[in-house]
């Protein structure tokens, strides 16, 4: 088949990356570009925040506390490192909250249908802002006498400030979502009497039961279920640990509950059954532990726990070594014959895993821990699976989206979270190099010392705007010119009307098939593709 060149946006890496479902490179390139747009930087600040809490309503808090897969597969990241995202989604959220800007309605008509959601956790909240957005009623009902979920009770406030998790709730509220706090479904109030009350319910229960690890001495005090010691020190309470913790566990539950234990003034030693390489914890939370000084111990499981009377004194490691890699891809461990020994402690908090709580909700629980989404129940984020924040919010936006298509006699649009490769087209040697700023961080002796302190500070201005333009907008012409100045056959001009997809039109019926256009691009925009008498791209509607 013929061929010629063709003018195609595409899916960048980022986007494909994107948990949320959101699209880092058309809010970055918003900013970078925003003179081309007709923009002052401030507006375009403003259109930034308003494409990314179109998919995402915490960009504040994402931007603090997602694992940012997107930067992973960024085409930066062989040159001089990847665009840094997360921390540009933490600089648009922080801007949304400094402005004070009101999350917009996507229609002013209300809908007939009631709208009930268990839990005001990330999938929860998610749910109920897209669909009060879109006109409905919508009711939140959380059992806790605050809401957030494991945002507020699993995430320590030295990662996520508290004022800025009650800055973007207070957003959704104000769309007119009503919240029932201190209402447990299942305790005080029936879910079958909710059903009754909505026309559709919505469970974001997550998954807020912690494991235990079932060996001998486990019950008693001393031993803490990480998400029960997370929850109660997160909401003020002074715990007393001791002087010599033990974290069972590599997670990054494990690492938040480690860290919040060095913050009680305790020497804490985590200890984890593979090595660190294996560890499922982000990367970075690992290193942030160890400068706190907390120690890690691989390759060390748990047999047991030693007591004297009811007072815990110490536990039995077992050694472990690696074996082949299990179902998850990572090697299994296998325990060492004879290699045990004990390890003096005072509190140990156990943290291997978590399931939702499906206590006192009758007939809706499952066979299993997690609810499948056929089920016959509504339901994202952790009550069908763990997973980040990120991932909860983008999976209870697609649910929304599918709801409100049904209930208006819609057609639903396939769509999935992060399902199709980026474009592989683009050239980084095209680009100058410019690495990426460096943030500051709170000494490791002052986090300790203040403990709630934000460790991590945001980029300046300055860095933002630096880093915006470090961007290569994969797979979308940014303007650079290159296909007008090297075509030999004058088949490129410049269209009339800046747009943010393809600044110059191709009139194909000059085109020789040379290829020199799609040599020089550089951001993959330009690719062979059938023959066609119309190449040029429509604008993005506004």
């Amino acid at each position: 088949m013929p061929t010629t060149p063709t003018q195609q946006p595409k899916r960048a890496p980022c986007q494909a990356g994107c948990i949320a479902g959101a699209d880092p490179r058309g809010w970055v390139t918003m900013i970078a570009q925003h003179e081309r747009y007709g923009l002052t930087v401030e507006e375009a600040y403003t259109k930034a925040w308003q494409t990314v809490v179109d998919v995402n309503p915490f960009p504040a808090v994402l931007g603090r506390i997602c694992p940012h897969p997107c930067e992973a597969g960024c085409s930066r990241s062989d040159k001089d490192g990847s665009v840094q995202i997360n921390k540009l989604e933490r600089f648009i959220g922080d801007w949304g909250i400094e402005q004070q800007l009101p999350l917009e309605r996507l229609q002013s008509r209300s809908q007939p249908e009631s709208i009930g959601v268990v839990g005001s956790g990330p999938a929860g909240l998610s749910f109920a802002y897209q669909m009060a957005r879109r006109g409905y009623h919508v009711t939140v009902y959380e059992g806790a006498e605050s809401p957030g979920g494991m945002l507020r009770h699993g995430v320590p406030a030295y990662r996520l400030p508290r004022t800025v998790l009650d800055a973007e709730i207070a957003r959704i509220l104000d769309l007119g979502v009503e919240l029932q706090l201190g209402t447990r479904v299942g305790h005080d109030r029936s879910l079958e009497g909710i059903e009754s009350t909505h026309d559709v319910v919505f469970l974001g229960i997550g998954a807020q039961r912690g494991l235990r690890l079932g060996v001998p001495g486990e019950r008693g005090p001393g031993i803490w279920v990480a998400t029960e010691y997370l929850r109660r020190a997160n909401l003020g309470e002074r715990i007393d640990l001791g002087h010599r913790v033990a974290v069972i566990g590599g997670g990054n539950t494990a690492i938040d509950s480690a860290r919040v234990a060095r913050r009680s003034g305790a020497s804490v030693t985590l200890l984890y059954r593979r090595t660190r390489t294996e560890m499922p914890a982000g990367k970075e939370e690992v290193q942030e532990a160890i400068v706190e000084g907390v120690q890690i111990e691989e390759l060390t499981g748990v047999l047991r726990f030693e007591r004297e009377g009811d007072r815990l004194r110490a536990l039995v490691a077992q050694a472990m070594r690696l074996g082949d890699p299990d179902e998850s891809g990572r090697c299994s461990p296998h325990p060492i014959a004879g290699a045990i020994r004990e390890v003096g402690t005072d509190a140990v908090i156990v943290a291997v895993s978590q399931t939702p709580d499906w206590e006192d909700l009758g007939a809706c629980r499952p066979a299993g821990d997690f609810v499948e989404a056929d089920d016959g129940l509504l339901a994202a984020g952790d009550v069908t699976g763990l997973g980040a924040a990120g991932s909860a919010i983008g999976r209870a936006r697609l649910a929304a989206q599918n709801l409100h298509a049904r209930l208006r006699g819609h057609r639903i649009r396939p769509e999935s979270v992060a399902d199709l490769p980026g474009v592989t087209t683009v050239k980084p040697e095209y680009y100058p190099a410019n690495p990426p700023a460096e943030t500051t961080s709170l000494p490791a002796a002052l986090r300790l010392e203040e403990g709630e302190a934000e460790v991590h500070q945001g980029l300046t201005e300055s860095q933002a705007l630096n880093e915006v333009n470090r961007c290569m907008s994969c797979g979308q012409c940014f303007g650079c010119e290159h296909c007008w100045m090297f075509c030999a056959h004058d088949c490129f001009s410049p269209v009339g009307e800046t747009r943010p997809r393809g600044y110059f039109e191709l009139t194909i019926d000059q085109c020789h098939n040379c290829g020199k256009c799609v040599d020089v691009c550089p951001c993959g925009f330009l690719t062979f593709g059938p023959e066609s008498a119309d190449n040029a791209i429509e604008p993005p509607s506004t």
